[in-house]
């Protein structure tokens, strides 16, 4: 699916554009692409105009909630099919999505990307060839890109988040000229589809499941047992697992995955809010 360029609006986007025209000014200064950019937008009694396109000031927008021209309107980068999914801007610009209401990404301390740029750095990705399990927006992805990675695969198996990445100016964009084909992103389940990956194909891999309630699969000892098998000897995993449940039932989940992937072949330890771990 091709990316949208269009403007993305919240509500206090939307509400500066409306006070700028209420002013009297001709001209608005600031982001149409949640900070990735900054441009201008010229302003009419009726319209503004952005990238030599004309859109009608937006009616009432929805809070913590972007927004995107659809061709009638700005309408919500939300779908509903079985959960609801919906991209959820954060003070930081780089968006956080949520399912059912429930954040996927950290975003109470710094930006979702920083975060994951963190993460990436334990993997060690410049010019190896990277397996992204679980690719959700692609900020895995987009940090291995920006630090020299020769090849990331990555799967997702949700057809709604892969919409949500083509309206998130954030995620990478297989296609991208500036990316060079080094980014392949393919719809599936990785816990089916990495049967199909050759032994010791990768030098890295990066494992961001969703919770274990909702994916058991991929916290399973089998899979772990997939995860050794592609990565060479001496190849790094970063596996985040958070800290669910800890306060509420006192299971420690990191230290459960230790202790798996240890079982599976790797040398684990635990760092930040996950498990890193060495293929033996």
């Amino acid at each position: 699916m091709s990316h949208y360029s269009g403007p993305l609006l919240t509500r206090l986007i939307a509400a500066s554009l409306l006070a700028a025209r209420d002013a009297g000014a001709g001209e608005w200064s600031g982001s149409l692409d949640l900070g990735v950019s900054n441009g201008k937008a010229s302003l009419q009694a009726d319209d503004w105009l952005w990238r030599s396109r004309r859109y009608p000031y937006p009616s009432t927008l929805k809070d913590r909630t972007i927004h995107y021209w659809d061709g009638d309107g700005f309408a919500p980068v939300a779908r509903f099919s079985g959960s609801l999914i919906k991209l959820v801007p954060t003070e930081w610009g780089a968006p956080t999505f949520e399912i059912d209401g429930i954040k996927m990404l950290p975003t109470a301390k710094e930006s979702p990307v920083v975060d994951a740029r963190r993460k990436v750095a334990l993997v060690e990705p410049r010019g190896k060839v990277v397996l992204d399990t679980c690719g959700g927006l692609g900020y895995f992805a987009a940090c291995c890109l920006e630090a020299g990675a020769a090849r990331i695969h990555s799967f997702e198996k949700n057809p709604d988040v892969l919409w949500l990445r083509t309206l998130n100016p954030w995620s990478p964009d297989p296609d991208a000229a500036e990316n060079g084909g080094r980014l392949r992103l393919e719809h599936a389940d990785v816990a089916q589809a990495i049967a199909q990956l050759a032994d010791a194909s990768v030098d890295a891999l990066l494992h961001d499941p969703p919770r274990f309630g909702i994916a058991g699969e991929l916290y399973a000892q089998a899979f772990y047992g997939q995860l050794a098998r592609v990565l060479r000897r001496g190849g790094r995993l970063f596996h985040y697992t958070g800290s669910p449940n800890k306060l509420t039932s006192g299971r420690d989940v990191p230290r459960e995955v230790a202790r798996r992937v240890e079982k599976a072949g790797f040398k684990a330890e635990l760092a930040l809010d996950g498990v890193l771990a060495t293929r033996r």
